[in-house]
Formats: C-alpha cells, structure tokens, sequence
C-alpha cells in the first residue's frame, strides 16, 4: 500500500587528472581515477573508483579526459561515463593512456590476472604491505575478532615499522613495544594489550575464520566451515 522512490543519484562533470592504483586486501589493483574537485551529492569528490582496467577500457576513460561522476549509493564516488565532446559525430578510435602494471606498486611483486578472472592481484600476500595494512584491519573489525583501539594509524605505524609482518605477531604486542609508537600513551598501550587478551575468550570460531580473510570465505561461509569441520 505504500511506495518508496529513490531519487536519481546526483551527477557532475569533472576531468581526470591521472589514474593510481589502489592495493586492496586480497591483493586486488583497483585503478582509481584522480579527479579535479567537484562537488557531488553534498561531498566533494577528489577520487573514483574504476573498478577494474576492463570496466575502465569500457568507459573509455583516460587522463585528461572530462567524465561524469556520481556517488553510487549516495556513497562510493565513481566514473560513470565520458563526456562525448561532438555528439551526434562518429566517435574517435579509444586509444587507452593507462595500463595496470606489471609489478605491484606497493611491494614490487608480480602482478598477475587468473584465467576467467577480470581482476589483476599483487601475488605478494602479507609481504605486501598494503595487504598486510588491510588484513589486520579486517582481522581486528566488530564481525571478526574485535579488538578495541587497533585503528587505521596504529595499525600503519606497526607494519610500517616491521612490528606486525603476521596476523599471529598481534599477540605478540607488548607494553615496551607499543609504548614506542609515536603519540602511544601508557595507558592506551595498556589498553590494547587487554583487548587483544580479551579476544582470544570472546572469539568464536565462525570469527575466527572470517577474521582471517581468506579469499572467498566470507562471514556466511565462515559459519558453514566452522559448523562442518569444528565444534
């Protein structure tokens, strides 16, 4: 008896001033757009994700070109299109200027793309930091093993210093070692080092496993292992 409408996400012109690449946690190369400042959808907008180099070759975006943008879900900014210059006028061959590269940005590692695959990942796992950064910070989230104060920054400043090269390295956090860190106070040091005590009593299995963040096993799948296989 009631309907609902969702209004059209909100959409501005903006031009792309150079295209990175953004190291995710399963090692996926995520290309992302890097736009001139535009406001959009009440927030301004400086980067969009390109999904992958298969969707980007399928917009045809290239730097330098004028591209509209949007905030899909009212959220996540990205590249909806280019803008056609001459419409109505037979359009240009595409001739891409950005290719993913062959090495990882991060860690140097072999860039690889599986069979069937459109993604590109950094084969280097937890050697890369970027990967490294990403996986504590999902091992550390609410839904896995949730450790309280174990942040974006901490977590840079311990891989960056070769501190946590392992997720199993967390437990192994001390008071002298965290009382190192830049703007580590005792008691926040103290904090974290009861918090990850506390995580090894209130964690269950299904966490546990999703914690670890493995490819393809997310928190559903979690379960289904731990209900198979554990207790």
């Amino acid at each position: 008896w009631a309907v609902a409408h969702k209004y059209p996400a909100q959409e501005q012109l903006t031009q792309v001033e150079g295209i990175d690449v953004q190291v995710g946690r399963t090692g996926k190369l995520t290309p992302v757009a890097r736009l001139k400042p535009v406001f959009v959808g009440g927030v301004t907008v400086t980067n969009a994700t390109l999904h992958n180099l298969f969707e980007l070759r399928r917009k045809g975006a290239r730097v330098g070109d004028t591209v509209i943008v949007r905030r899909a879900g009212d959220v996540i900014p990205e590249v909806v299109g280019v803008l056609d210059a001459n419409p109505g006028q037979p359009r240009k061959p595409y001739v891409p200027n950005f290719r993913m590269p062959m090495h990882c940005p991060v860690c140097g590692s072999d860039v690889v793309r599986e069979r069937g695959e459109v993604d590109h990942r950094c084969s280097g796992g937890l050697f890369c930091a970027a990967q490294r950064k990403q996986a504590v910070l999902h091992f550390a989230q609410r839904r896995a093993m949730d450790i309280e104060g174990l942040g974006e920054k901490l977590v840079d400043q311990l891989v960056e210093g070769g501190i946590v090269r392992t997720l199993p390295d967390l437990y192994k956090l001390g008071l002298i070692k965290l009382a190192a860190l830049d703007r580590m106070a005792d008691k926040s040091a103290q904090n974290l080092v009861d918090a990850l005590e506390q995580s090894k009593q209130k964690a269950t299995l299904p966490r546990f496993l999703f914690g670890l963040g493995i490819r393809h096993v997310g928190e559903t799948t979690a379960k289904d292992l731990a209900r198979h296989f554990g207790r």
